[in-house]
């Protein structure tokens, strides 16, 4: 993709709208790296912003700055199907924030603790909250911003203390609602990758502190290869290089080569719609070469396709 022509400026944020400063500030950071997810990081940026002020007139003002920007992108990109179809764009953002935050939990679950991974959790946490400009949330994505959210949390208040953190899963209380830390320290962390850091040399400020134990999430894959995340420059330690791992390739069930659509069966609108996302979610994994989560999508729509069922 040619490289993007500069954005029209934004004006100094309004104070009503620091609650989407960091979803902003990732999209800056993706404005080379990943244009769609900088774009739909600012349209829900927009959409947020109207429903928190769109009458004062700084905040009008504001809004009216980052339409342009919107339209900007829109005008640059508008032959991906990414921008142009929800269903694709759903799905590169979906893949995009699993990726990171597969990373993030790959890392902490090795016991590799620095900032970097740190800044992968929290930004996968907000680029799930950049999904909700396409519906509803499912569980599984509510349940990993959470996760995300907190672990960011947690590692970062254990480094600046001195303390070793808990590595992998250590579960979060349902009824200690880290939505509601929408700073989390994110202004600390940093917008470039960096050295992984000691608990002795990481000193950035504020993140919310939490003692959570509870909610369990299913244990995450390693990241594959070419992950979209922040990874660490080489430090020459041989822990800390991410390396191709090898991918589980789920099991074809071999009844779904034997089914044929039966007479009887009326696939509705829904139907095919559901199975074109499953179809669009297969080729946006194969982007990144998760081949399981390609696999798995592919025989979903066959099997709503052949048997009308899910």
């Amino acid at each position: 993709m040619a490289a993007l022509a500069p954005l029209p400026p934004l004006p100094p944020l309004p104070a009503q709208f620091k609650s989407i400063q960091h979803h902003l500030r990732t999209a800056q950071e993706h404005d080379k790296r990943d244009p769609v997810v900088a774009y739909y990081c600012r349209l829900y940026a927009m959409q947020t912003g109207m429903k928190i002020d769109s009458k004062t007139p700084e905040c009008r003002k504001f809004l009216s700055k980052l339409m342009d920007q919107l339209e900007a992108l829109k005008k640059q990109l508008g032959d991906n199907e990414a921008i142009t179809q929800e269903i694709v764009g759903c799905a590169h953002l979906e893949n995009y924030a699993l990726k990171m935050f597969l990373y993030a939990d790959n890392e902490d679950r090795a016991g590799r603790f620095h900032k970097n991974m740190i800044k992968s959790f929290y930004t996968a946490s907000l680029l799930i909250d950049v999904i909700t400009v396409f519906g509803e949330l499912t569980d599984e994505n509510v349940k990993h911003r959470k996760y995300a959210r907190w672990k960011a949390t947690y590692i970062h208040n254990c480094l600046k203390n001195g303390e070793t953190p808990q590595a992998g899963p250590v579960g979060i209380e349902e009824d200690n609602d880290v939505e509601e830390n929408e700073d989390a320290g994110a202004a600390s962390l940093p917008t470039q990758p960096t050295q992984p850091s000691s608990s002795s040399t990481y000193d950035p400020s504020n993140m919310p502190s939490g003692n959570y134990t509870g909610i369990q999430i299913p244990p995450g894959a390693h990241a594959p290869a070419n992950t979209p995340a922040e990874v660490p420059h080489s430090t020459g330690v041989a822990s800390n290089t991410i390396q191709p791992t090898q991918q589980t390739i789920p099991a074809i069930d071999p009844a779904l080569f034997n089914t044929i659509s039966q007479g009887d069966i009326r696939l509705t609108p829904e139907d095919f719609a559901r199975a074109q996302k499953y179809c669009k979610y297969a080729g946006s994994a194969l982007q990144y070469e998760d081949v399981s989560t390609a696999v798995q999508n592919l025989q979903k729509a066959l099997k709503l396709l052949t048997t009308g069922r899910e």
